[in-house]
């Protein structure tokens, strides 16, 4: 009997855990804020994703309403985040290979400066052009240089979720930023200091 107390109660250190225990347990309210703590990290990687703000809304209920059906499946082997993030990635590439399929992608790109964080002093056509060259860039380079230079995963956390060994997601990054180069070469050297 004290073990199972035990269980329930809840310790500073355990984070996630606590939460996934309670929300696989039927706790509504823990499962409200392990989406709370978690939405806007898989909203922002859904965006840089997809490019559109209505499709990363949609793509975010989805990556929860599975994380939530398969949350007892989480061994917790490896970090929540990391797995959480693998759901996502998961979701938005199958999402947007039905999309391609139906409509091909669209991007207005005259908007995306209302999405993106940054200093409100940046060069808006560098900025545009460098939106426009990371689009262009295949999904697997994309995707890695977003998860790690602007969302700030490790290498780890991006092998891991894509499924990938980690010098292949150094490698993807390192492609990416020499495509980048090629493709903002018109723009001057600022873009080179990176």
């Amino acid at each position: 009997m004290l073990n199972a107390q035990l269980a329930v109660v809840p310790t500073p250190d355990d984070g996630d855990t606590s939460l996934i225990a309670r929300a696989t347990a039927g706790d509504l309210a823990a499962a409200r804020e392990l989406y709370d703590r978690h939405a806007a990290r898989v909203y922002r990687l859904a965006f840089r994703m997809c490019g559109d703000r209505d499709l990363a809304g949609d793509l975010t209920q989805d990556v929860f309403v599975r994380v939530f059906r398969q949350l007892r499946q989480f061994r917790g082997e490896a970090a929540f985040t990391t797995w959480l993030h693998r759901v996502a990635v998961t979701t938005c590439l199958n999402t947007l290979r039905k999309v391609k399929r139906f409509r091909g992608r669209e991007v207005e790109l005259d908007n995306a400066h209302e999405h993106s964080v940054g200093a409100p002093d940046r060069d808006p056509v560098l900025h545009a052009a460098l939106t426009t060259a990371i689009e262009a860039l295949p999904d697997t380079l994309r995707i890695a240089l977003v998860m790690h230079a602007i969302e700030g995963y490790t290498h780890v956390e991006i092998a891991t979720a894509l499924g990938i060994a980690e010098g292949t997601s150094k490698s993807r990054v390192f492609e990416a930023r020499a495509k980048l180069r090629e493709m903002l070469a018109s723009h001057g050297k600022e873009y080179h200091n990176e």
